[in-house]
């Protein structure tokens, strides 16, 4: 069984948000019920979608349900814009203040570096 998410930011030489990934499952309520769970997909997959949609990239996405109870990897590739990058940068410093913030409300259901 799979008690906790962890959320790991990785940042460049520079301090710039390049990746994230989060695995596990909270366990925090019934499945479909665990609101720590429901709410860190949703911060997440909508960061990711942002990403799309906002900076017009497509940033590199390895997702899988049956690994660590669940895994999400998100990598901003390379070769884009600085604006693109900039507007990447936004939506990733604030999934990462969002998940910050979920950590200290229910330490015990997830855990971030």
């Amino acid at each position: 069984m799979f008690d906790m998410i962890q959320a790991l930011f990785n940042r460049d030489s520079d301090g710039n948000l390049v990746s994230f990934e989060v695995t596990g499952h909270a366990e925090s309520g019934p499945e479909g019920s665990d609101i720590v769970c429901a709410a860190v997909s949703a911060l997440t997959f909508g960061a990711t979608n942002s990403i799309e949609a906002l900076a017009g990239f497509q940033p590199l996405v390895d997702m899988d349900d049956a690994v660590n109870g669940g895994h999400l990897y998100v990598e901003i590739l390379q070769d884009i814009t600085g604006e693109q990058f900039h507007i990447a940068q936004i939506l990733l410093e604030s999934l990462r203040l969002s998940i910050q913030g979920i950590t200290e409300e229910y330490p015990e259901y997830v855990k971030m570096n």
